[in-house]
């Protein structure tokens, strides 16, 4: 098989060069996403998502400076009497200080911003659950209003038909006008009714770019379906369970409660005042009277000065009764969470199960009949058997139950969503 090339010999290059940068974009325009890579896309590039990881900065500048000693103090004192008229009297003072904490204030302070750290870390992890549940919902309805304007593309096409049907009929003289304008006026509703459903499938699709962080006036191109997956065999009591172990909200108030126990640590170490302990050197120079007459002294010193303030009326009692109040408030707030997680997975997982339900009844009792049934009052209406309402009546039952079939999906879809989201766990296999 002869291969063509690709360019001809002396095909200018630069032309094509453009040719190809200006296809470039075109083509990366019409890149399909599905729903692990709309997720994925989420993660990496959703702007408050984004904004939450640069605040580690501030957890992690907190971390350092709680294990930084203070500064030394340098302290310089001179005197003279130069200008009270003894310019023979001077001295000089020069020390240097260090505070030193005491009750381990240090290590309780870098335990406290560990802790501080480690609650950021499972709110992060929280903030990627919440925001993967809001990607695969805006997901799901995007792909539903696609289906909706695909159903009303259908409509459309049905009304086309059977108006191409009336005039035919109208020609050879077997019905009155009257029923091609019915059919004109079903066709006209048809129109709007895609109008509306190119208007929801837009906001949909603006809704996810915006969760997915693309740039504005983007339109994502979704590649997806709302087909079933395989019925969930896990029970409520296994769900509640998973939830109770993986939720990282509840991980975070765990974290914030070791948080308080820091915090209570510290401060009643507070209690105690940190000591200062200083070097100094003073030099001085003095005229002493004696019975003789004046002596002048020159006097060299070194010394050590120690500070400690004495706790007699402070003794950080507002600082130890601010962070039991705050530990009490974490530990109510963890405690309650545990039976509202209890409580979302049960009401998620009893919205999953409603939807299960009817969607089974579309399967097994709606849809079965349904396309042979338009196909036959089609057909009798063709031949003169059936009149012009009853198959505008069996094209709207058709397409009620349709986009009630597409309703169903894609709330199962949603429901299942939810399920995930309070569980914190992928139904299919592993936590999120």
């Amino acid at each position: 098989m002869e291969t063509l090339p690709l360019l001809k010999r002396g095909t200018p290059f630069l032309p094509v060069l453009l040719i190809v940068a200006m296809a470039l974009p075109a083509l990366a325009a019409e890149q399909a996403y599905t729903l692990p890579q709309v997720v994925a896309h989420a993660l990496q590039h959703n702007g408050e998502l984004n904004a939450f990881r640069e605040e580690k900065g501030l957890r992690d500048a907190g971390k350092t400076r709680a294990g930084l000693l203070p500064n030394p103090v340098l302290d310089l004192e001179t005197r003279t009497g130069a200008l009270t008229g003894s310019s023979d009297e001077l001295s000089l003072t020069l020390g240097i200080s260090q505070e030193f904490s005491l009750a381990g204030k240090r290590y309780k302070r870098l335990k406290l911003a560990e802790q501080e750290l480690e609650m950021y870390r499972w709110q992060l992890v929280d903030r990627e659950r919440l925001l993967r549940a809001e990607a695969k919902s805006a997901f799901y309805a995007a792909i539903h209003a696609i289906r909706l304007a695909e159903l009303a593309d259908r409509a459309i096409k049905l009304n086309q038909q059977l108006l191409d049907v009336t005039r035919e009929r109208l020609a050879a003289g077997d019905i009155a006008e009257l029923e091609m304008n019915l059919v004109k006026v079903e066709l006209a509703r048809s129109e709007g009714s895609r109008i509306a459903a190119l208007k929801a499938d837009y906001q949909s699709r603006a809704r996810l770019r915006n969760f997915m962080g693309l740039p504005g006036g983007a339109s994502p191109v979704i590649s997806g379906s709302l087909a079933t997956e395989p019925p969930m065999t896990k029970s409520l009591a296994e769900l509640q369970q998973l939830a109770n172990a993986n939720r990282p909200d509840r991980k975070a108030l765990e974290s914030e409660k070791n948080r308080g126990e820091a915090d209570v640590m510290l401060a009643q170490a507070e209690a105690v005042p940190n000591l200062t302990a200083g070097f100094f050197y003073a030099h001085e120079r003095r005229v002493d009277a004696t019975g003789v007459g004046e002596e002048k002294v020159r006097d060299n010193l070194i010394g050590i000065r120690l500070s400690l303030p004495i706790p007699l009326f402070d003794k950080n009692q507002a600082g130890v009764q601010e962070s039991r109040a705050r530990r009490s408030s974490t530990e109510s707030r963890l405690s309650a969470a545990g039976r509202n997680i209890e409580q979302e997975v049960e009401t998620a997982y009893s919205s999953y199960l409603n939807s299960e339900k009817i969607l089974t009844l579309y399967k097994t009792n709606i849809l079965p009949q349904l396309e042979e049934n338009l196909q036959l009052t089609q057909e009798a209406y063709r031949i003169g058997e059936a009149g012009i309402m009853a198959v505008i009546q069996e094209q709207k039952k058709f397409l009620e139950v349709s986009e009630g079939y597409l309703t169903a999906l894609h709330d199962r879809q949603t429901a299942l969503v939810q399920l995930e989201a309070a569980v914190a766990t992928d139904i299919n296999g592993g936590v999120q």
